[in-house]
Formats: structure tokens, C-alpha cells, sequence
């Protein structure tokens, strides 16, 4: 297998809101890294000039986030969709040439993936259908690591696409080193002995816990 086809695509992205009816993609950004979690090239981070209408119906919540982040100010000198759509797709194709191999990752990356659905479509075609969400990994580790979960490393990213972008793999560095058993792992023999357990003793909880 190629080694590009073990990298993972980075993606973040800004919203006017939650609403994929209603809401405008407004910046993007994106960073490939190797199977290690090392980060190759420079990333690209591009802001969409929204439509009116999507500024105009903002909450004051994320009207607020956005101003103090500077996105709001940087919003009218920014891309067309399709601008933006291109600038992301050279840098992903460049790192990952072969299409539907590299996973999408991030943090609670299912909405990221319905706007860029909706307004990039080239770039989901390109991506595997799997996904890596740092956040299933965080909600596993507050249930059975406590300890490490709430050790983690600040969040430094300020609501801006890239600087969360770095965060999230920050975190699965984190949490790769924290919770998860050193590599390489147990030996082959070791690892079926925990899988016939685990499938002969299957889990009874009762309703009260």
C-alpha cells in the first residue's frame, strides 16, 4: 500500500451557524498528516465571502465568537465557494494523490462533513468514507481515563479553522501517548487471548447503571 494511502486529512471549518439550511461555510481549513501525526506542508486555510443573508440572520453567540476572532472583519475580502473549493482539493491532492483513502480527521467532524457536503463536494469525494473524531476518543477517556481527560492540553485554536485544526491533532498526540497501550501494541497471541475473552463474557449491565 502506498504510503500516502495512511494519511489522515484534516479539516475544520467555520459556520454562520449550525443550520445547513440556512447557514454559510465562511472559512475552511486544512492539514495532512502522515500515519505518525506529523503534519505535511503547510496546511491551507481559506475564508468565504457569505452571502448577506447568512450574515444578517448570525446569532449573537456566534456573531460574537466571530468577531473576537477577527473572521467577521476578514469576510468581505474573502474567496468564491469555488475559490475555495480548488485551493482545498490542490493541497489535499498533493499530499494524497489516490481518491477515497485517507480519512477524514478532526473533532465532531460529522458537521463539518454535511456543509462540505453541501458547498465542496469534490472534497468529500475524495476522502474515505471512515472518519478519525478526536472527540469519540475524548468522550471514551472521561469515562475510563479520567485522569488523563482532564490533564489535556488547552484548547489555543480561537475559533479560527486551522488553529483548532492543529488543536485536534495536538489532542490525538495527547491522548496517543496518555491512554492508548505503547506501541506495537501486544503480541499477536496476547491479542486473541483478549478477544476470545471479550467475546465470551459479554457485558450484562443492569438498567440502574
Amino acid at each position: 500500500m502506498p504510503i500516502s494511502n495512511e494519511r489522515i486529512v484534516w479539516i475544520d471549518c467555520e459556520m454562520t451557524g449550525l443550520d445547513i439550511k440556512n447557514d454559510a461555510l465562511i472559512e475552511v481549513a486544512a492539514l495532512v498528516t502522515d500515519s505518525e501525526l506529523n503534519i505535511l506542508g503547510d496546511g491551507v486555510d481559506v475564508v468565504i465571502k457569505p452571502e448577506d443573508a447568512a450574515l444578517a440572520q448570525m446569532n449573537d453567540f456566534v456573531r460574537d465568537m466571530h468577531t473576537r476572532s477577527g473572521l467577521l472583519k476578514e469576510l468581505p475580502h474573502g474567496k468564491t465557494m469555488a475559490e475555495a473549493e480548488a485551493a482545498v482539493m490542490e493541497y489535499i491532492e498533493k499530499w494524497v494523490p489516490d481518491p477515497r483513502k485517507a480519512p477524514l480527521g478532526g473533532n465532531s467532524v460529522g458537521t463539518d462533513r454535511v456543509f462540505l457536503s453541501r458547498d465542496m463536494p469534490a472534497v468529500v469525494e475524495h476522502l474515505h468514507y471512515r472518519v478519525i473524531d478526536v472527540s469519540t476518543i475524548k468522550e471514551l477517556s472521561r469515562r475510563w481515563f479520567a485522569r488523563a481527560y482532564f490533564q489535556s492540553p488547552a484548547k489555543r485554536g480561537g475559533h479560527r479553522a486551522l488553529g483548532d485544526i492543529q488543536d485536534s491533532i495536538d489532542e490525538l498526540r495527547y491522548y496517543r501517548e496518555s491512554v492508548f497501550v505503547p506501541a506495537p501494541g501486544p503480541d499477536s497471541a496476547t491479542a486473541r487471548k483478549v478477544a476470545q475473552r471479550i467475546t465470551a463474557t459479554p457485558g450484562t449491565g443492569t438498567p440502574e447503571e
